[in-house]
């Protein structure tokens, strides 16, 4: 018989309650068993529309369930470290949304609670998990491009609501806390170092004064990735990879589709595509795939799980540095 993690979810953000729970609900190593809400009417609704058999109406009563292994985060990002401490303390693994601090400090501290718990805690970069990025990374560690020396990608949306936690500065809010974070993460993986300087040009909304348009240039000295992200613009995303043999296209790079097959594809450079070639991968839910492989390092079946904090504690450092650069004007060293 499998062994299931119970899983509670702190929280009934949109995320969690139209991707998160029912992705992990399919998964073989995942059982939804709680979710919590500070209104109880909340956490009754989202329970309903979810299936899920329990719920609570204050956070502190889903972490004093002993009928629950572990916790997903998706609350706003300035309570993502106060909670996954305090999850921690309550004897529970921990899944939070990314990002998961907003400080190196608080990465560290996170690192030391885990250390001397023993805890399982990551970042929930589903990305990580999917097969068109196992491929994607697998490609380029086999030397396909040939020498990887550079990365482009963009990510917009488009948010103008006021109310929206997105537009809120004193929430960790603007979109190189929400998005900027993801191919920060690419590029570091794909490298496979972390970056020695980066550069950030920044726009704010002058209502919100969250970040609304970045660019941004991380140096590996083996290459550079460069990036924008905006928050009021029209919705896209798309990621390059760039060899000095060939060429690597993720298509829907961040919001892969759960109901059909992804494609990445690789080319040498001839300008009408007579060179390109696609890799089709099988449909799959990466919310899923996230759920059953922190699953799985909790009851022992995998070494790590697959954001560990140490990953964490690199982007975190990354962004500030960004945010350090586009004050300055300069280049700025990312610290850990």
């Amino acid at each position: 018989m499998t062994e299931i993690v119970r899983w509670g979810i702190l929280g009934t953000a949109k995320i969690a309650v139209l991707k998160v729970v029912p992705a992990m609900q399919q998964g073989r190593y995942c059982r939804i068993t709680a979710i919590a809400s500070r209104q109880g009417e909340s956490a009754a609704a989202a329970a309903g529309e979810t299936g899920v058999e329990k719920w609570y109406g204050s956070y502190e009563d889903l972490l004093a369930d002993p009928g629950i292994d572990a916790i997903y985060i998706p609350l706003p990002n300035h309570l993502h470290m106060h909670w996954t401490r305090r999850c921690l303390e309550a004897g529970k693994h921990v899944l939070c949304e990314k990002p998961l601090a907003l400080r190196v400090e608080e990465v560290h501290e996170l690192i030391a609670l885990r250390d001397r718990t023993g805890l399982q805690v990551g970042e929930a970069f589903m990305v990580h998990t999917h097969p068109q990025w196992r491929t994607a990374i697998d490609m380029i560690r086999r030397g396909e491009l040939g020498r990887l020396a550079a990365m482009q990608c963009f990510f917009s949306y488009h948010l103008t609501d006021p109310g929206n936690v997105r537009n809120a500065f004193t929430e960790g809010g603007g979109g190189l806390w929400d998005i900027g974070c993801y191919p920060i993460h690419i590029a570091r993986w794909a490298f496979g170092r972390e970056p020695f300087r980066v550069m950030a040009l920044i726009e704010r909304d002058p209502s919100f004064n969250v970040d609304r348009l970045c660019s941004a240039i991380l140096d590996f000295e083996s290459g550079q990735a460069t990036f924008t992200v905006g928050t009021q613009l029209v919705p896209h995303q798309r990621l390059h990879f760039y060899g000095d043999k060939r060429k690597l296209e993720i298509e829907i790079p961040f919001n892969a589709p759960p109901d059909r097959a992804c494609r990445i594809f690789l080319d040498d450079g001839e300008l009408y595509g007579a060179g390109r070639n696609k890799t089709e991968l099988p449909v799959c839910d990466q919310y899923a795939l996230q759920g059953d492989e922190f699953s799985r390092a909790i009851l022992g079946l995998r070494s790590n799980v697959p954001v560990p904090l140490e990953n964490t504690l690199w982007n975190t450092a990354v962004i500030q540095a960004l945010f350090r650069s586009a004050a300055s004007g300069a280049w700025e060293e990312p610290a850990i």
